[in-house]
Parts: structure tokens; sequence; C-alpha cells
């Protein structure tokens, strides 16, 4: 068998850490399995190294970013081979442009294009373990490119995915998914299963446990994959395209802080407005979400949506340089928002569940300010200071708890 692990920032945070993954990785090993392993940065590895870019540039140029983000997964990686050799398991680390995988040029926010196997393959064949860098790639000019936060489990799903790997499994310091975050909500359940397309909506709407494009790309591809803690010896979450029991209701609670609202205010009431808002925002990669617009009045209309709050600044700013093109009489923005969402695929074939949402936030008295659905999801917007309230109250709404 071929199995690809990949393990998070921080379950690689510190020496013993790194052993006990070393450990684990061989023992498959031993089993005769061929074993991939993908590596995030150390810890908080990552977080230091922006911290370190904003104090000599505020607004580091993107290409000299990625350059500085992909050491954190070379570090990880050279030192998990080197434990591997001093427990007597002859392993190779590898980074993308040695492996390599190619991605499109969008600095900060590349996607994979082709991985050539032909490296791999032959460590493998060596019989060694192969260790990769996870969130980088290199694009048609031979530069260093990154994959966005989260990165490293689309690192794993497409290796998953060019191997024909028999197993994909992504550990983290939680063992699965649970229909909320335990850390707001205590009760919250772990899922044995989720399907595809309910685990892209809860990456997609704050749960960090994996990134959405993984999920895209595995429900593309066909990997099934396995949620587990590297930290204990749990049975995950399987996410795959059918789940064997009955689908319930609502699967599970997410939340994003994440989150910003635009309001482009007194634009004309004629065809085309929508369009270039949202095609200039596009031009430069930045995802909206929740769109309102609002009945148009004295041939005016507003649009308000949501763009994640790291977007924000370049937005407002792209936005204004092109106001009288837009023709908006104002454009403004609220930060302390955030999104609250219920996920499930039973959805779809129960009337009543907005309606059971919207009761029990009334009950506890938190107000909606944006609503966006979708056959197996609704999010609302609502104040920051109500999120954790929120998610308690909706999941007892929806009888998810343990």
């Amino acid at each position: 068998m071929l199995i690809v692990k990949k393990f998070g920032g921080s379950s690689v945070a510190d020496k013993d850490r790194i052993y006990n993954v070393a450990r684990r990785c061989i023992e498959e090993y031993e089993k005769g399995n061929e074993v991939v392993v993908v590596l995030s940065a150390m810890g908080k590895t990552t977080d230091g190294l922006i911290a370190k870019a904003r104090e000599i540039n505020p607004n580091p140029p993107k290409r000299e970013m990625d350059m500085l983000l992909a050491t954190g997964e070379q570090t990880s990686v050279a030192l998990m081979s080197m434990a591997m050799s001093a427990l007597g398991v002859p392993a190779v680390s590898l980074n993308a442009a040695q492996v390599a995988m190619h991605t499109t040029s969008a600095y900060g926010m590349a996607k994979l294009k082709r991985i050539d196997t032909e490296r791999i393959r032959h460590e493998l064949d060596a019989r060694k373990i192969v260790i990769i860098t996870g969130f980088q790639g290199i694009n048609k000019y031979d530069d260093i490119t990154t994959l966005g936060r989260g990165g490293s489990d689309t690192t794993a799903v497409a290796l998953a995915a060019a191997l024909h790997a028999d197993a994909c499994e992504i550990y983290t310091d939680v063992d699965g998914v649970y229909t909320a975050d335990p850390r707001i909500v205590p009760n919250a359940r772990k899922l044995a299963e989720v399907s595809y397309d309910e685990m892209l909506e809860f990456a997609s709407l704050g749960a960090k446990v994996l990134h959405n494009r993984s999920v895209e790309m595995a429900k593309r591809y066909g990997v099934q994959l396995v949620v587990l803690s590297s930290l204990t010896r749990a049975e995950g979450t399987i996410i795959k395209e059918e789940t064997k029991v009955e689908r319930m209701l609502v699967s599970g609670v997410a939340a994003d802080k994440n989150v910003a609202r635009i309001s482009v205010i007194g634009v004309k009431n004629e065809p085309g407005i929508a369009f270039k808002i949202f095609n200039l925002l596009a031009r430069h990669h930045i995802n909206v979400d929740i769109i309102i617009q609002s009945i148009g009045r004295e041939e005016r209309k507003d649009i308000s949506f949501t763009v994640a709050r790291t977007d924000l600044q370049e937005a407002m700013t792209l936005l204004n340089e092109n106001r009288e093109v837009l023709t908006a009489q104002t454009i403004a923005c609220e930060e302390g928002v955030a999104k609250i969402s219920i996920i499930g695929a039973g959805m779809t074939s129960n009337p009543g569940v907005a309606a059971k949402m919207f009761e029990s936030l009334y009950s506890a008295n938190v107000n909606i300010k944006m609503i966006a659905t979708s056959e197996i999801r609704i999010t609302v917007l609502i104040a920051e200071e109500d999120v954790n309230r929120a998610m308690r109250t909706v999941h007892d709404a929806f009888d998810l708890a343990d």
C-alpha cells in the first residue's frame, strides 16, 4: 500500500512531537507500506515569519512573502528526515522544486497545476520514507509560490491523487470532525463520517480542520480522506462521497470570525454594475461570499457583501479607486461581524430548517444582518460578540449534542 500522511504545525511543534510523528510513520513503513509524509511549518513558525516581514515592510511584496514563508516547511521536513535517520530508517526530504510541484503564479494563493512524480517514485523504490514540504510549489518562472493558509492539506490530497495512493490521512491536534468547535461548544459530538459536500461547506465556513481546496480536490479525484489526531490513537472521521448512515438533518455548526462586510451604496440601478464590482475584486483574487442587493430607489440601489477580513483593506482601496466607474455614492465597511452556518445534506428534503435556526437566534436575542443559503447550508451574518453564544444556541436547537 502507498499511504500519504499529512501532519499540521502543532503535530511537529517541538522535538518530542517530531519524534512522535517519526515513530508513527515508521510503524507504517515497517508494515511494508510505502509512506509519503507532508508537513506544515513547526508550531507558530508561519505567524512568526509574517510578523518579521511586517517589521521590515508593512506591505511586503507577495513574491518575497512566498520566498520567506516557504522556509518554514523546509525546516520541518529536514528535521523530520534527521529524526527518522536517528531512529535507523532511511528517509529523504524534498521541497516543491525538487519534486516538482507546478503551480499558477498567483503569489500567496497559487493553485496546483500538476505534480511530477518521478523523483518521489525513485525514492520510494529505494525503500525510503519520502517527506515533502506542504503549502508550496513553483511557477513557470521557477519562483517559489505558496497555496494559502492551510495549503498543506491540498498538497497532501494532490500527492495522493497523483501517486494513486491507497489512503490519505490528515493528522491534526483534534481527533476528527465535530458537530461544532468543541472549544466553544463543549458537548459537540465527533462525526464518524462526513460527505465531501458537507466537509467542503464546513471548511469554507470557518471549521479549521481542513483546507477547503483540499476537499474540492479530494472530491474531484475520489481521494478518501481520514482526519485523525497525531497525539492520540482515537478513530478519526472519514470524508468520502457517500456516507453509509442515514443523513442527519443538520450535521454541524460552523463559525467564521475572519469576515468583514462591505456596502457599495447608491450605485446606478442599471445592468452591469454588479458585474463591474465583482469582476474588479475577482481580478485581484478577492473572494466574496454573502451578497445582498437592495430594492432600487430613485434609480439607485445598494449592494452589500462579505469578504475575508484579511482582504478588507485591499478591497476597500480597489473599490474607492474605481468609485466613479462603479457609480457609487458611498463605500462603507464593517469589521465587527462573523458568520455562523448550519450544514447538512439532509436539509434538502426537510422544510423548516431555516425557521428553526432563526427561532433559536431570536430566543438568544441575536440579530441577523445578512442571510445566504445553498442546498446544504444556511449562513447568517451576526455581530462578532454574539457568535459563541449563537453557536451553542443553534447546536442545542438541532439536538447535535453528544
